[in-house]
């Protein structure tokens, strides 16, 4: 293809920009009775925004604090390699970089890690699930597609709070940019539905022995993947992809 001047690098958060899982790394380290309490709850079909939201609220009722969360999030395992290889791309004029995060995360723990990691300018635009602290100091959490409101009807596996696919064509919509490729780097299920809308000269970087390595290797003949797919395990491979843009 001719020369890039220009691509979109989405990110989805959890175990792909970070390298752990902000829901359940609070209560693993804050309260593993609520993080029993999680997967218990999982178990039973509760959906997985509304799990969060609960044990949120729990763990403010047992004492835990604000600072106490936000200090969770700053200790979070975020790969040196990671925060280079985002950091270079941000910074080279050609081609110019533009970032974008998908994630079933919430605003609060994002815009925290991320400026824990000096990285709070990267994204252009975080589409994640919307958050606040309330007055006395609990987490107030809810889905992107509310509770109760019409659903999205993702026909390709995505969760009910969230079309990350669906959010991917709405931010293209809205900006109205073209881009000489497009990256994606994820590790979900739910990170499949948008790699489908990528054309040939984009590429997926997919995360090695979760979820999203499983569909794109199982459903991407099925639903007619068109895109390159790169497998990476450690934040230093993305690095290193990065790098050769």
């Amino acid at each position: 293809m001719a020369s890039v001047q220009s691509q979109l690098v989405v990110f989805d958060f959890d175990w792909s920009l970070a390298d752990q899982d902000t829901d359940r790394w609070i209560l693993e380290v804050l309260d593993i009775e609520l993080r029993r309490k999680m997967r218990t709850m999982e178990s039973e079909g509760v959906e997985w925004t509304d799990v969060v939201a609960q044990t949120m609220k729990e763990l403010h009722a047992r004492g835990g604090t604000r600072e106490q969360v936000e200090e969770a999030l700053r200790i979070m395992p975020f790969h040196p390699a990671m925060v280079r290889g985002v950091k270079r791309l941000k910074h080279q004029s050609t081609p110019k970089t533009t970032f974008l995060c998908l994630s079933a995360s919430n605003t609060v723990y994002i815009s925290t890690i991320l400026k824990a990691r000096g990285l709070e300018e990267l994204f252009d635009v975080i589409v994640t699930n919307p958050a606040k602290w309330s007055d006395d100091g609990c987490l107030e959490l809810e889905r992107r597609v509310a509770k109760g409101g019409p659903p999205h009807n993702c026909p390709n596996g995505c969760g009910p709070n969230m079309c990350k696919g669906a959010e991917l064509d709405a931010y293209l919509e809205r900006t109205g940019q073209k881009f000489d490729r497009m990256a994606y780097v994820g590790d979900g299920s739910n990170d499949f539905c948008p790699i489908l809308r990528f054309r040939k000269q984009d590429v997926a970087l997919v995360r090695k022995g979760r979820a999203l390595e499983t569909r794109v290797k199982h459903e991407a003949e099925k639903y007619g993947l068109k895109c390159q797919v790169k497998y990476w395990a450690g934040a230093w491979e993305v690095e290193e992809i990065f790098n050769a843009f």
